[in-house]
């Protein structure tokens, strides 16, 4: 079997030196620089952030505080108005229901009178017809009654001459009507 390889990361400096290489910021000779550094990238940071960035963040932050506050403004009023249409609508509605009640109650009132003057018209016109029919009635009536007479004497005789096969005298037939009546 063949043996594993390995292969192990030496440290070693080029030539084949070995030299004990440690991390250089802890290196206490270096610290001096490493300090004097620390010191004017903070100074350069500083002032870039305070005199660039913050002024343009701040500058942000009050335009959006603006913006919120003049539309929260924007809003209550937009409210108010809205509430006001509310209002306005609620009374023009008021108005139209009392403006439509009227106009029902007169047109009702209109319909009862012209429905009052129709029956009232129908029922004269009615009247009249009946009135006519009732004159019609007892004009024909009285006509009938006054052939009533004439039929009776002409049945009269019929049965009498039926009966006895005679004609009877038309005064006899007269008399025995005329008694009957009496």
């Amino acid at each position: 079997m063949a043996q594993a390889q390995t292969n192990h990361a030496t440290t070693e400096a080029p030539g084949g030196a070995h030299e004990d290489i440690g991390f250089p910021p802890f290196e206490t000779e270096t610290y001096a620089g490493q300090l004097l550094w620390l010191a004017i990238t903070f100074v350069v940071l500083y002032t870039l952030l305070s005199r660039l960035v913050l002024p343009r963040l701040g500058g942000i932050i009050e335009n959006r505080r603006a913006m919120i506050a003049n539309d929260l403004d924007d809003a209550a009023a937009m409210k108010s108005r809205a509430e006001e249409a509310g209002t306005a609508y609620e009374a023009a509605l008021a108005a139209a229901k009392g403006r439509a009640q009227a106009l029902a109650q007169e047109t009702r009132a209109k319909l009862s009178t012209e429905s009052d003057a129709n029956r009232k018209a129908l029922e004269a016109d009615l009247n009249q017809r009946l009135a006519d029919a009732e004159a019609t009635i007892t004009s024909k009536k009285a006509e009938a009654m006054s052939h009533v007479d004439a039929i009776a004497r002409d049945t009269a005789s019929a049965i009498i001459e039926r009966l006895t096969g005679k004609v009877p005298a038309p005064q006899k037939v007269e008399a025995a009507l005329n008694q009957i009546k009496a």
